[in-house]
């Protein structure tokens, strides 16, 4: 699997993003929910079930909490406009996929995100499957966003990244959810530690832990 590592500074993002715009919203099922698309791609880092594809609810919002660290991070995620993609993130946390995994990317400069969200902690590790992108074209990357990580258009894994300062990205990245004011904090307190440079591209892991202790409801 390639590495889910096309978040850049603004100045880069021209040239690498331009074929990372199309869309495949999820398919209108019944009044029930929607269908979604979930195939086989790659290697799973982490065995896990595919997620149920029929039915899925496309309606209102539902909290999470991701342990990070000692701490916890209350999230919304937005059933409404990205039915999949939450039914996707939500699946995989209830298998234990994220639990005891570090967040490998941290980038501060330019752009203000922690990737986390591989078990293997490289980069290139994902469940197994993709899905396509929920994209409306107007997505904004304010403190708080919640959005997928991926390596081009409608190639969105289990890798997702969490924005602690405004960033200016094109709209290439679904958007599933928003990470509460004492979040934030959380992640600009790992943030302020740096990073290492290890992806040679002006970010790299945290120097201070960052590791996803449990992703629940509630």
């Amino acid at each position: 699997m390639k590495k889910l590592i096309l978040l850049l500074p603004v100045a880069m993002l021209a040239a690498l993003m331009s074929a990372c715009t199309s869309s495949t919203p999820a398919a209108p099922a019944s009044t029930s929910g929607v269908n979604c698309t979930y195939t086989a791609s790659g290697s799973a880092a982490k065995k896990v079930s595919l997620p149920p594809a029929t039915n899925v609810p496309n309606t209102g919002t539902v909290p999470y909490t991701i342990g990070l660290n000692a701490d916890k991070i209350t999230v919304t995620l937005d059933r409404e406009h990205t039915p999949c993609t939450v039914n996707s993130f939500i699946s995989i946390a209830q298998q234990g996929y994220f639990d005891g995994t570090s967040c490998h990317r941290l980038v501060d400069g330019g752009i203000f995100v922690l990737q986390c969200g591989d078990p293997t902690a490289t980069g290139s590790g994902g469940p197994g499957y993709a899905f396509p992108d929920e994209l409306s074209g107007t997505e904004t990357y304010t403190a708080g966003t919640l959005a997928m990580a991926n390596a081009g258009a409608n190639t969105n894994g289990s890798q997702f990244f969490i924005v602690y300062a405004d960033s200016q990205l094109s709209p290439n990245y679904t958007v599933f959810g928003h990470v509460d004011a004492a979040g934030i904090k959380v992640v600009e307190a790992i943030a302020k530690g740096g990073q290492d440079d290890s992806y040679g591209d002006g970010s790299g892991k945290p120097k201070l832990p960052a590791v996803i202790t449990s992703v629940v409801a509630g």
